[in-house]
């Protein structure tokens, strides 16, 4: 199966957790407007990005990103 950054699980995450954009951009130390990009798939985050966002929601990368059910 073919996976692109587009299946990422960063709104779904964010809202869960209760968080704006904003407010998820201000724990990673970017902008919202990286936030909005990146959850609508139109660029995409670095490894260091991805790694922190993981950390901070305590999942996998590979579930951030959309290629596991966990």
């Amino acid at each position: 199966m073919d996976h692109t950054f587009k299946d990422n699980k960063i709104a779904e995450l964010r809202k869960e957790a209760g968080l704006s954009q904003r407010a998820l951009a201000r724990h990673l130390a970017t902008s919202q407007a990286n936030i909005s990009r990146w959850e609508t798939g139109i660029s995409e985050p670095s490894i260091l990005e991805c790694w922190r966002m993981a950390d901070f929601f305590n999942v996998s990368i590979d579930y951030l990103c959309g290629r596991t059910e966990f």
